[in-house]
């Protein structure tokens, strides 16, 4: 590996447009609802078969009257789209096929106007081949941005200089003939990794994000933030211990699994630039970030470091609850080892994102499917954490079965048919029950296929059903918000039945029990004896308790407030 070339740092914009609220609240982000809008599956406006943010503005209302707190968009940059806008070739304007900058500023400022916060993704750990950046670097290995990159020599025989592996397949490293020299990506070849080690790397990054919060953002989560620096030794990663096989990260059939991944990230360099970040976030007030962690055997862990004494991200999330399995015990383990492990951080809470098999597929029966869809919502928003709700979601979607040559996602192509990527999860968010494209577009045929099963869930049929998945999403956002020990209070698991997880969540003077039948088989509890309960008013709950014993049906659920 090259040694960094003492490239001078260019200094960070200065110029602030408005100086920052010094009323605003710090902490909106915590226990706040996120709800996650995938850009090209949302609405199109202009009837080209791709979301944009024109359409997206259109559908606010019925973003705001579902009762959550911000949005979170996914990358709408410029971009080659080869891994759909998590290639950046410019970080500072928006692709055309999503619009102008003009529209995210309109977009912005409805939201604003809505009461919704904006988060935005930042992509930083990589760009893509097409970055001005990359097409100078590789020129030869005197340029001015020669180690903006992760650039290397080959072994003597020819071969990549280490072990490590790519998560969309193959090694992690690809030959450029320019340079006679390997360059690291961790995902597609398309997407080489920045070189965070080069002093103006992190300048330029923290440049480009300054340039958004100019702009009015309330924060931005950060893909694979723990990707950001490798080990400059290029050590080979160990394999796996058996017992430590962990398939969160990557499916099962990917190799990326065999390797403990010690040197290509999760680096302690990192922790030094995270705050470097959010100094920067500091000098706007009230503004968030929440980060990506994907590191399999380190994730509470790293997690810990990342989110804890106040100086670094605000939250994270982890494949725990992403990747894991659905029950209580697994629940419990995760809660407890949040709270032992990371007790200064903040996690956020997800069940289904656009990397994931939607979770409603993922871990119900099918001939449950409604009942567990309620008990999810009611679960998540009773969590410890800040909650990331990904569209269609709240109306009990599930992931679509799309023929091979549908695919468009190059993982899942990589790897079908033991993993069929994410195009599964990203369909077209559907608004009518009577549109062959769910309203989502005029043009006949959308980026990805609408599946006919959930036309039958689309927005107008489940709107004005108080039965309806999404009316108890309402409702219960609604009940979240009243209760301040479900926002931000504390969280203490309780011993429970095989199949049932219970915590009592507290703030101050107000503390609430909650319990949840976690399997398709009815469950009896029996409720501590000092417990003197009284009614929530949560939704579709189940009676109260009767002689101190709770009786919850499969996939059941009760909350009550201790007096």
């Amino acid at each position: 590996m090259r040694e960094v070339s003492g490239l001078v740092a260019q200094p960070l914009m200065t110029e602030q447009k408005t100086p920052p609220d010094t009323n605003v609240d710090r902490d909106w982000w915590r226990g706040a609802v996120i709800y996650q809008i995938y850009p090209r599956s949302f609405q199109d406006h202009n009837g080209d078969g791709v979301g944009d943010l024109v359409g997206i503005t259109e559908r606010l209302d019925y973003v705001a009257d579902l009762g959550v707190d911000g949005i979170w968009l996914s990358p709408f940059f410029t971009s080659p789209m080869k891994d759909f806008g998590y290639d950046v070739s410019n970080y500072r304007d928006v692709d055309p096929i999503f619009g102008t900058l003009g529209d995210f500023d309109r977009l912005l400022e409805k939201a604003h106007a809505l009461k919704l916060k904006v988060v935005i993704d930042q992509v930083i750990s990589h760009c893509s081949d097409k970055h001005p950046w990359f097409a100078e670097s590789r020129l030869n290995r005197t340029n001015d941005k020669t180690d903006w990159f992760v650039w290397a020599d080959p072994k003597p025989d020819g071969t990549p200089p280490n072990n490590w592996l790519s998560i969309f397949g193959g090694s992690a490293w690809t030959w450029d003939s320019r340079r006679m020299q390997y360059y690291m990506h961790n995902f597609l070849a398309s997407q080489p990794d920045l070189n965070f080690h080069t002093p103006a790397v992190q300048e330029a990054m923290l440049d480009n994000m300054r340039f958004w919060l100019e702009r009015g953002v309330d924060g931005f989560r950060l893909d694979t933030v723990n990707f950001y620096f490798h080990s400059l030794g290029l050590e080979n990663n160990p394999v796996v211990k058996p017992e430590d096989f962990n398939a969160t990260t990557a499916p099962a059939v990917n190799p990326y699994n065999f390797q403990e991944h010690l040197y290509d990230k999760s680096q302690p360099e990192n922790l030094d630039f995270l705050r470097r970040l959010r100094a920067l976030m500091d000098e706007y007030g009230g503004k968030m970030t929440v980060g990506e962690i994907g590191d399999a055997q380190h994730q509470m862990e790293v997690m810990a470091a990342y989110t804890s004494g106040g100086d670094k991200l605000n939250m994270a999330y982890t494949f725990d609850y992403l990747g894991g399995e659905f029950s209580a015990a697994h629940f419990r383990k995760c809660i407890d080892a949040t709270e032992a492990e990371a007790p200064e951080g903040w996690i956020c809470l997800a069940f289904s994102n656009h990397d994931v098999v939607r979770h409603v597929s993922r871990w119900a029966m099918h001939g449950e499917q409604e009942a567990f869809t309620r008990l999810a919502c009611t679960l998540l928003l009773s969590m410890r954490g800040s909650v990331c709700l990904y569209q269609g979601e709240e109306l009990g979607l599930t992931e679509a079965e799309l023929a091979f040559e549908d695919l468009v996602d190059p993982y899942g192509i990589e790897f079908w048919p033991q993993f069929k990527g994410r195009d599964g999860c990203r369909t077209p968010m559907v608004w009518q029950t009577q549109s062959p494209t769910g309203g989502f577009t005029t043009a006949t045929r959308p980026w990805l296929p609408v599946p006919a099963d959930h036309l039958t869930k689309a927005v107008d049929r489940q709107l004005g059903d108080p039965r309806s998945v999404l009316a108890h999403y309402r409702e219960m956002l609604a009940f979240r918000h009243r209760h301040p020990a479900l926002r931000k209070g504390s969280i203490r698991t309780l011993d429970a039945p095989d199949g049932v997880l219970a915590f009592l969540r507290e703030d101050g003077s107000e503390r609430i029990y909650c319990v949840f039948n976690m399997s398709e088989k009815a469950a009896v509890v029996d409720v501590p004896a000092e417990y003197e309960l009284a009614e929530s008013g949560a939704p579709g709950l189940v009676d109260e308790p009767s002689n101190g014993v709770l009786s919850l049906a499969p996939f059941g659920a009760y909350i009550g407030i201790l007096r």
